[in-house]
């Protein structure tokens, strides 16, 4: 874009992998003049690099001011046709099962929750959400504002059914309806033991656990009590 209009501003290149090596050079050229940190995905610093120039270019007493971009989980939140009055962004998905469902039992709410997800995970981790979540509405947003820019909007299981009947490519970002108010929160045992062996991992006691299940799951603290020394 730069070369089409002839615009010669110096570029250096600032990703996940060289980030904090780059930061004295960034830091040098804000002593000389204004630096933009410009992303191809969007809004910089959204599950994109930057946190840590921001974090250092005020610690350096630098003026940081934003320019937005696009933003992948605002722009499916706003057409998924589900509440947006408020919201919760929970950035991509653990990447293992074990590791999904526990943090899904975890983050279970009354607002919206939304995720960022790649093409060959999807299908798992729908199937997944499928199994925490319940049957929920969900939007699935894909390549948005790009050419192949595709809205699915439905139930979960029924997004299963589609995405295995159409192989999914590109980025996507899930958007979840979230727990209804007159909902009573009753897990599973199943989900109940898989959030148990993900906190026994996390190192926390058969104490602190099943006081903080008890109040999530809606078992009795006794029986997530019993169920955590069993797994241990």
């Amino acid at each position: 874009m730069l070369a089409h209009f002839e615009i010669k501003t110096p570029l250096t290149s600032y990703f996940e992998h060289n980030k904090l090596n780059k930061l004295d050079f960034i830091l040098e050229k804000l002593t000389q003049g204004d630096v933009a940190l410009v992303s191809d995905a969007g809004t910089p610093a959204i599950n994109d690099p930057g946190y840590e120039l921001v974090q250092a270019a005020l610690a350096a007493s630098f003026d940081v001011r934003p320019v937005p971009g696009p933003s992948a989980p605002i722009s499916a939140l706003t057409v998924s046709g589900l509440p947006t009055d408020s919201f919760l962004y929970l950035g991509y998905l653990p990447h293992k099962s074990s590791e999904r469902r526990g943090f899904v039992g975890e983050v279970s709410g009354f607002a919206p929750h939304l995720f960022l997800e790649t093409p060959h995970r999807l299908i798992d981790s729908l199937e997944d959400l499928l199994a925490m979540f319940g049957n929920r509405r969900i939007c699935v947003a894909r390549e948005m504002t790009k050419m192949y820019e595709e809205f699915w909007r439905g139930d979960i299981h029924g997004a299963i059914e589609y995405f295995k009947s159409k192989e999914p490519r590109g980025e996507f970002t899930l958007v979840i309806e979230g727990k209804k108010k007159e909902e009573r929160t009753v897990w599973a045992e199943a989900q109940l033991i898989e959030v148990i062996k993900h906190e026994l991992q996390a190192g926390k006691s058969a104490k602190e656990i099943s006081a903080e299940l008890a109040r999530k799951s809606g078992w009795n603290k006794k029986e997530v009590y019993a169920l955590v020394n069993q797994l241990k």
